[in-house]
């Protein structure tokens, strides 16, 4: 047997993170890839990004500093090989390329920059299965701070997917226009309507939340009607009740509202009324990709 480490560093619009991994491999089996640590870092680059056009000399200051940590994290966990990538928020930088530049220069981390599709493909390699049925059709949605992607997998296998500027920090700034909801109905139109079956299935930190907060078991799927009264109940509260009530990260509690208006949106539009969630995200994708490069 051969254990080893990969990391996975996600430059998100709302929050930058890694993630560490065991990657354990023996003859004639799969390889497991088991999460060892998660950092994640409150860095809203979406806020610079999708109001001033280019990320602030501010956040490039701290960006430069949780890149230095995540270095020594690497470190100390004896990571053989890592990725770093970028999402929205920097992709739509006009100061992207000296961001990258200064951030590899003052510590060594090279920062690759995806376009939608690419991290669609990348968020769709995990394992989203491993606790859930199989053999049936699913739109998997993946929602971020600058973007949201959305898939058509069937039978595991994804038929189509799309990468859409909607993401919760975007909605807090009032940066989402009609048009782009209407495009969004619409393509979920077309890829769902020969699915009377579908059911979603939900990525990322603040449908992992609702998962969590409305109680239900791993595995089991939460329903429409459950995250329309999680949402009417959130909603209800002040920025600060939905923090002491719920223990909810200063970053979380806002972005948690806008998230819960794409997910029921999603779940109207395709005529689901379930959502599974398997806690799974870009991070995930990032190390079975890193590991198949590698290997």
């Amino acid at each position: 047997m051969k254990i080893e480490r990969y990391a996975a560093i996600d430059i998100g619009s709302n929050a930058v993170r890694i993630l560490i991994s065991n990657v354990v491999t023996a003859p004639d089996i799969s390889p497991k890839f088991m999460k060892s640590s998660l950092v994640r870092v409150p860095i809203r680059l979406g806020e610079d990004s999708f109001t001033i056009g280019e990320i602030s000399p501010q956040n490039l200051k701290r960006m430069v500093k949780a890149m230095k940590a995540f270095k020594l994290i690497m470190k100390v966990n004896n990571v053989k090989h890592y990725m770093a990538c970028a999402t929205s928020a920097l992709r739509e930088a006009t100061n992207a390329a000296q961001v990258v530049d200064t951030v590899q220069k003052k510590t060594g981390v090279k920062i690759q920059i995806i376009d939608g599709k690419r991290e669609a493909e990348m968020i769709s390699t995990s394992n989203q299965f491993a606790s859930i049925k199989k053999n049936r059709t699913f739109l998997f949605i993946d929602v971020g701070g600058g973007s949201t992607e959305f898939s058509i997998l069937e039978n595991g296998e994804r038929l189509a997917s799309k990468s859409f500027k909607v993401g919760t920090v975007r909605m807090l700034n009032n940066l989402v226009s009609p048009r782009v909801w209407e495009e969004i109905k619409l393509w979920i139109d077309a890829h769902t309507k020969a699915y009377p079956k579908l059911a979603l299935l939900g990525s990322g930190g603040n449908i992992n939340k609702l998962f969590k907060i409305a109680g239900i078991k791993e595995g089991r799927p939460l329903t429409a009607i459950k995250l329309n009264t999680l949402y009417s109940h959130l909603s209800g509260l002040t920025y600060e009740e939905r923090i002491l009530k719920y223990e909810l990260n200063p970053d979380r509690s806002d972005v948690i509202i806008p998230a819960s208006q794409i997910f029921l949106k999603a779940l109207h539009w395709s005529g689901a009324s379930e959502i599974y969630v398997p806690k799974i995200g870009l991070s995930d994708g990032m190390i079975k990709v890193l590991y198949r490069e590698n290997n």
